[in-house]
């Protein structure tokens, strides 16, 4: 058996593996809270000391009290998917995706596998939020006009760029925050900035490492996908029926109402007003301010909201898809308090104070981008969210990097990678691809943890190779 065999073959085994031990993805959640709260009474002491049952009390506390404390983010995170959602499912992106999926010889399955990589690296490249929504509506092409393609490594593939380069792209959560002016690591509401100045985007997304990371990493994991395609014999593939069932249906007419109301809801100066209304402030800051400076994330909101409401023409036609959107949404919605209670219990009860100082406590210069790296992609695990992690871990681990003459760009692009990494084995971000392929987290796992234990090792031979200064 030659080697790619035995790669075909190992990504067969750990796939039926998951599909019998891997549980739903709030499952998992509630899982990492378990894992989160035994470290913060018996690891970080929780209550500095305090008996059990008081550590216990103070660790359930911590969690209540972190529930609701991202609701801005989760808002702002929400309204990313909504836009992405209703920029998908207007009718000229609709018949792209249709269009694009008929690209491959369906007798050729690995060229399916090839345009669901190459679909997800300019998505996530723009945006996550439009990646997870386009990807997620893409795959039922992509089995409609190519039946013979697995569709686990479809799904794979199509999220490809989430382990790989959004977090280097135009909607990475940690560098847009270091260029929002008077964000909280520049301007805490308590004690000493963070950073002493913004960091506008040119000299992070768009720094020559970041570039060449990103392309050279996303080589690596289109390589990855395209080897773990199982045999024949192995593969998965939907019937015809299946593929029906979860095929997005073309935007319908709408009714035409010939009254008052009815010619209201139709008007196209509703959706232009708000387009501009929306448009204009965000294109006088990048004139004023300059385009590193103003894009940050609700620039990108902005961006989508203003995309949905042209790409639709009609308020009741936008209007509907972000009804629909709101679906697409729901695992955020849900999932998001019961996230932000673990970040509760990291930022309450020291723990991510503790951990991240256990990682600084046996670094070395040299090692610490290392450090960061794999903390970045195990903390992703509790709190997967890029932003608000950012926001954990960069008052302790800059400090830390600091005083190891590392500078405070290198931890971040460490942070960066790590984070995205594991996004291929975080459940959290594939509830929109799995909602609508109807499969099960453990149904992909096994393929998509080969893919990232590629990556993992590709990228920490980077971060043993990055500049400690001068990026």
């Amino acid at each position: 058996m030659n080697l790619l065999a035995r790669f075909q073959s190992l990504g067969a085994g750990l796939s039926r593996f998951t599909e019998r031990w891997i549980p739903d993805s709030w499952v998992i959640c509630m899982i990492l809270t378990t894992i989160a709260m035994l470290l913060a009474i018996f690891g970080a002491e929780a209550g500095n000391g305090e008996p059990l049952v008081s550590r216990v009390e103070l660790t359930v506390l911590a969690w209540g009290g972190g529930m609701w404390n991202l609701l801005e983010l989760a808002m702002q995170f929400t309204i990313a998917m909504v836009a992405a959602h209703a920029c998908v499912s207007s009718r000229p992106i609709f018949n792209l995706l249709d269009r694009i999926a008929a690209i491959p010889n369906p007798e050729q399955p690995g060229q399916a596998i090839a345009i669901a990589c190459l679909f997800s690296f300019v998505t996530g490249y723009l945006n996550w939020a439009f990646c997870l929504v386009a990807c997620a509506l893409f795959v039922p092409f992509l089995c409609k006009h190519n039946p013979k393609a697995d569709v686990r490594i479809l799904i794979v593939g199509c999220f490809i760029a989430l382990g790989t380069i959004w977090h280097g792209g135009l909607s990475g959560s940690a560098p847009l925050i270091m260029a929002t002016p008077g964000n909280p690591l520049l301007e805490p509401a308590t004690g000493e900035p963070i950073v002493d100045e913004i960091m506008p985007v040119t000299s992070t997304l768009f720094n020559a490492f970041n570039g060449g990371y990103m392309g050279f990493l996303a080589l690596v994991g289109f390589c990855a996908v395209m080897a773990v395609h199982p045999a024949p014999g192995d593969r998965v593939t939907l019937t015809p029926e299946q593929v029906d069932d979860i095929l997005p249906k073309p935007p319908l007419a709408l009714e035409r109402r010939d009254t008052p109301a009815g010619a209201l809801d139709r008007s196209r100066i509703w959706v232009l007003l708000a387009a501009a209304l929306i448009g204009y402030p965000l294109g006088h800051a990048i004139f004023t301010q300059g385009f590193g400076r103003a894009w940050n994330i609700n620039a990108y909101n902005m961006t989508f909201l203003v995309a949905a409401l042209l790409l639709h023409g009609r308020p009741d036609s936008f209007i509907r898809a972000c009804q629909d959107g709101v679906g697409a949404s729901w695992g955020i919605i849900l999932q998001f308090p019961f996230y932000a209670g673990i970040f509760g219990i990291m930022n309450n009860t020291g723990l991510g104070y503790w951990l991240g100082g256990l990682f600084a406590d046996v670094s070395s210069p040299r090692l610490f981008p290392v450090f960061v790296y794999l903390y970045s992609a195990v903390m992703n695990l509790f709190v997967p969210s890029a932003g608000s992690k950012w926001l954990i871990e960069a008052p302790y681990l800059i400090p830390a990097g600091q005083e190891l003459g590392v500078s405070v760009k290198t931890v971040l692009f460490a942070y960066m990678y790590g984070d995205s990494t594991s996004n291929l084995i975080q459940p959290f971000w594939c509830i929109p691809i799995l909602a609508v392929t109807r499969l099960r987290f453990g149904d992909i796992v096994g393929y998509a943890f080969l893919v990232a234990a590629i990556c993992g090792v590709t990228s920490v031979f980077f971060m043993l190779l990055i500049p400690l200064k001068g990026l």
